[in-house]
């Protein structure tokens, strides 16, 4: 079945930096399009990042110039380098394929990882 695992996350000050990371299994990774989704408390999950079987990378504007998307089709994995983090980047990161819609096209998530941008 499809499994997303995440991880990387942490507690970190604004203006910092994470790398997290997300190994996906039962899927065809190489030729789908991996987004990594986030929910803030109180709000719903959206989609901040999306990378294309090709590598070509999608950001939303609040977070485009600081996160960076990459993907490792031999290992299955996509990761989101989080530079110059600001508070309101704090949430739960989830993983999924993407649809064309932009919505995930699975509903089994993963458990998410968190970060949380604090002083």
């Amino acid at each position: 079945q499809v499994q997303f695992v995440e991880s990387g996350g942490g507690l970190v000050q604004p203006g910092g930096s994470l790398r997290l990371s997300c190994a996906a299994s039962g899927i065809i990774f190489g030729i789908r399009t991996m987004g990594w989704y986030r929910q803030a408390p109180g709000k719903q999950r959206e989609l901040v990042a999306s990378i294309r079987s090709g590598g070509d990378t999608s950001y939303v504007d609040s977070v485009k110039g600081r996160f960076t998307l990459s993907r490792d089709n031999a290992k299955n994995t996509v990761y989101l380098q989080m530079n110059s983090l600001k508070p309101e980047d704090t949430a739960v990161y989830y993983c999924n394929v993407v649809s064309p819609g932009g919505g995930a096209r699975y509903d089994s998530w993963g458990q998410g990882t968190q970060v949380t941008v604090s002083l």
